[in-house]
């Protein structure tokens, strides 16, 4: 349980205080934007396979309490959760969007708001978050809950924290795509100032999220050792 605790620390920090801090500025005027960014994703990388190697050594420790047992009910609401899940993955990881990391400057661009970008500025953080719930659901010991707890926590606050980032880089551009859209899910097209445009986000979108959930419900047993639905 120590290895899995002291990688969820490195994690979080690397990505809120290294990344998400004044910090930020101070590395990249000593070695430049590019070189932070080279080094900032090869650290995020080593931390989060010590995060999964030390999830699956504390599982098999004797100190990975067992918090609760999950119900059929939950099993079953993890099929409509994960597409969900996969769904903002998927288009955070094919749209261009302002809060990703190298495409801020698209803020300036007139037509950079459309498809899932009206249901959420976020959407690749939304779906690591929805992801990492659901995992929590049907997973009811302590080491589980580190691992997808200490990323739900990261891509929750890490909304945030890339919102205050591009305040400050851009100002009244951000202002303006912020004021238009929502970093909660939906609450744009609740409160009238986006429309529900599923079209608009692409069909192979949708195709491409359900080959995933398809791939990964087939090789979940095989990789983690049990079944990935009820």
């Amino acid at each position: 349980m120590l290895t899995l605790l002291a990688a969820a620390l490195a994690f979080f920090a690397l990505h809120r205080i290294v990344s998400g801090s004044p910090l930020r500025h101070r590395l990249v005027a000593v070695v430049g934007e590019s070189v932070f960014r080279g080094l900032f994703a090869l650290a995020s990388v080593f931390c989060l396979i010590w995060l999964w190697t030390g999830f699956l050594e504390a599982r098999a420790s004797a100190y990975n309490l067992q918090l609760f047992a999950p119900t059929p009910a939950v099993r079953w609401l993890q099929i409509p959760l994960q597409l969900l899940a996969l769904a903002f993955i998927v288009a955070g990881l094919t749209t261009r969007n302002p809060t990703i990391a190298g495409m801020g400057a698209s803020v300036h661009d007139q037509d950079v708001l459309h498809g899932m970008l009206r249901i959420t500025r976020h959407p690749f953080l939304w779906g690591i978050s929805i992801f990492s719930a659901g995992h929590m659901l049907v997973l009811g010991d302590l080491a589980a809950w580190t691992f997808f707890g200490t990323l739900l926590v990261l891509a929750l606050t890490g909304t945030v924290s890339i919102d205050s980032k591009r305040r400050r880089a851009f100002g009244k551009d951000w202002a303006g795509f912020a004021a238009s859209t929502s970093n909660l899910p939906f609450a744009a097209i609740l409160k009238g100032r986006q429309p529900l445009k599923l079209l608009e986000i692409g069909w192979w979108r949708f195709l491409i999220t359900v080959a995933v959930f398809v791939l990964l419900t087939f090789v979940h047993p095989y990789l983690f050792g049990l079944a990935a639905q009820p």
